[in-house]
């Protein structure tokens, strides 16, 4: 697919691919003489009169037509940071990746043509960072901080689930997600019997996600992490792995021996650090230090109570970071010292943190990391800005991950993880500055189309082949058998 990057590398012809190109990228897939509809082609509105679209979530090859604006994410493709394409750019799917980007590209024979005209099109949002089992416990606990939640609603509603109630709070959850335009989810599960971690696994692939399943376990269940791993999330073109653990020295033996573990899966370590200010007393950073974790394969969720010190030795050592502004807020934890950590390097993404967040919105959690610095430091120069927040919900996400060759930006082979915006509505217009209005006017609602891998997830705003008051009573059956136990 390298073929298919285009030379020139200014305004939307920057991606414009000439015919013999695309023939190329596309393995001789069968074209339209001309670049308007072919015989038996099949047109669907971004925003369909009467209704949505009911489609199936199969894997078609889709042109994106005419959008108002692409962000591609990729500054070789498009005008600045986030390599902006407009009036009028079509993106073509096929064969589940980014195939093309440019005006009037020619439609393959039979192909799915979504009309984008006025739409906006982004790759979709990485959540670096999440506990989708905790819908459990939405609005929990709300006057407690990060130890009182803990006590008081995570460790007494984790012990409760069972394997068929796990299902239906991850496949709420994950949907959630889904349709409020997360494609990726990092999700960290706490330690949990094995036939639990099956139903946990299979709600997320029936929800379509691309995940990231951060697997916790207790000393004396170490062999279950490579069993997941192996059993359950090998087969699953959309799942990966990390092992995730506790950090902190009285910890330290246990942390070293699921390191090896890592190692030896060739995968990430995943770990929650300095989230509260009293996790300062379990040396959280020391023990990653002398575990061997910390270097680029540690992904650190929240990070909000480094020193100055430490800041400088991760930006040194390459570990990434996932920012979960709205959780931070909800739990009295504080704020990332963002600025300080880009400024040395530091890759970051953002997160949703699971319960704490109390909602999947991404434009909310990108919205809350830049008013947050601007606060604190009174100045609305300070990063990040409105591109380097929308860079770090995509882009960003996946550098963290080590996925960037895959996912994160539209860039011609990557995977087609794609999220098609409808401006037209009270919320967004008019238009002004379409760039900061996805930070700060953005809502879920707002998400017409969800492709992940080049399937088609959600469809004129309403998720694909999915019977979304079914799968909320499912919820609420599994949460009065809970509170119930």
């Amino acid at each position: 697919m390298t073929g298919l990057r285009p030379g020139p590398r200014n305004g939307t012809d920057a991606a414009q691919l000439s015919r013999r190109g695309l023939l190329a990228g596309l393995g001789g897939v069968p074209l339209a003489a001309a670049a308007g509809m072919p015989d038996g082609g099949r047109q669907e509105r971004a925003q369909a009169p009467g209704g949505p679209v009911r489609l199936r979530g199969e894997r078609r090859t889709t042109v994106l037509r005419g959008a108002e604006l692409v962000l591609t994410m990729d500054p070789g493709i498009g005008r600045g940071e986030l390599g902006e394409l407009d009036g009028g750019t079509d993106v073509l799917l096929h064969d589940g990746r980014i195939a093309a980007l440019g005006r009037d590209l020619p439609v393959p024979r039979g192909a799915r043509v979504v009309d984008a005209t006025g739409q906006l099109v982004l790759p979709g949002f990485v959540d670096l960072h999440n506990h989708l089992w905790q819908s459990s416990i939405r609005g929990g606990c709300a006057s407690q901080d990060l130890y009182g939640w803990m006590s008081g609603c995570e460790r007494v509603t984790l012990p409760r689930i069972g394997p068929r109630d796990m299902y239906r709070f991850v496949h709420l959850a994950a949907l959630d997600a889904l349709t409020a335009g997360v494609t990726t989810v990092v999700d960290w599960v706490h330690p949990i019997p094995y036939e639990t971690s099956e139903r946990y696994v299979r709600a997320l692939d029936d929800a379509g996600l691309r995940f990231v399943y951060a697997a916790a376990q207790g000393a004396d269940a170490v062999a279950l992490v490579p069993k997941v791993k192996k059993d359950l999330l090998d087969p699953l073109p959309l799942a990966s792995a990390q092992v995730a653990v506790r950090a902190g020295m009285p910890a330290l033996a246990e942390l070293r021996e699921f390191r090896e573990v890592a190692r030896d899966l060739g995968v990430m370590v995943n770990a929650h650090v300095l989230e509260n200010r009293r996790d300062r007393r379990d040396e959280p950073v020391r023990s990653l230090r002398e575990s061997g974790a910390f270097g680029p394969d540690l992904l650190m969720n929240h990070a909000v109570h480094l020193t100055g010190e430490e800041i400088a030795l991760t930006g040194e050592h390459e570990v990434r970071v996932a920012h979960c502004p709205l959780s931070n807020m909800r739990l009295a934890s504080g704020i990332m010292p963002l600025p300080a950590l880009h400024r040395c390097g530091v890759r970051a993404g953002l997160g949703h943190d699971g319960g704490t967040n109390d909602t999947s919105d991404m434009f909310a959690v990108m919205k809350a990391a830049v008013g947050l610095q601007r606060a604190r430091h009174e100045d609305a120069g300070i990063h990040p800005t409105i591109p380097a927040v929308l860079r770090m919900a995509t882009l960003g996400g996946a550098e963290c991950l080590g996925m960037a060759d895959r996912i994160g930006s539209l860039t011609p082979g990557k995977r087609a993880d794609v999220l098609v915006l409808d401006p037209a509505t009270l919320n967004f217009a008019p238009r002004f500055d379409w760039t900061g209005q996805i930070v700060l006017n953005g809502q879920p609602p707002n998400v017409s189309y969800v492709f992940v891998d080049g399937r088609l997830r959600k469809a004129a705003g309403e998720l694909v082949d999915v019977d979304t008051a079914r799968v909320v009573r499912e919820a609420e059956r599994a949460a009065a058998h809970v509170r119930g136990a």
